[in-house]
């Protein structure tokens, strides 16, 4: 994989993060799908919403881009987030569901606006069709073992949420995604 830092690009995604506590646990699910089932690349990012897929820029962008994110988030309001049971987009892709999406539908609505008016998106570069979730297990999570995985993972229980309070901005580092700054929403 080319090292992005050293053409000036750096990767980044927009996201909606639960809070510590409930990262911690979801974190331990995801190393659960590593220990049980080999999949461990979802490990490489902390528990998210993803709001806006990966993106390229250049890294002297990250201003424009955070005073942008950050005047956007000073328009939106807190709200709830509620996580009911695991689902599955077969045949890599195990995840918690989130049982009340249209909030977070209409906000990803708003940011897509914001991306293609003021930060010059490409409306293909934004995605479209957004279905809210938390990834526990991707891309490594082979067939068989989604096969093995999938039947135990939709009998179990998991209840949780959380008060989402602003978007962060994510970049990748080379080899797992950091936090780069979170953007309050406004009272």
């Amino acid at each position: 994989m080319k090292d992005l830092r050293d053409s000036g690009s750096a990767l980044y995604f927009i996201a909606l993060i639960p809070h510590d506590g409930l990262r911690e646990v979801i974190r331990e699910i995801k190393e659960r799908m590593r220990y049980e089932y080999g999949a461990g690349h979802a490990l490489k990012s902390p528990a998210h919403i993803t709001l806006q897929m990966p993106f390229k820029r250049n890294s002297s962008d990250e201003v424009s881009i955070s005073e942008a994110l950050g005047r956007f988030a000073l328009q939106e309001h807190p709200f709830t987030i509620d996580l009911d049971g695991y689902g599955s987009f077969p045949p890599r892709v195990i995840y918690i569901r989130v049982s009340n999406p249209g909030p977070v539908k209409a906000l990803q609505s708003r940011l897509r606006e914001l991306l293609i008016d003021a930060l010059g998106f490409e409306p293909q570069e934004v995605m479209q069709d957004l279905k809210p979730h938390i990834t526990i297990a991707t891309r490594d999570l082979t067939k068989t073992a989604f096969t093995e995985a999938w039947p135990v993972m939709k009998e179990e229980a998991f209840k949780g949420g959380f008060r989402a309070e602003g978007i962060f901005l994510l970049r990748h580092n080379g080899r797992s995604w950091d936090i780069l700054k979170e953007f309050q929403f406004g009272e």
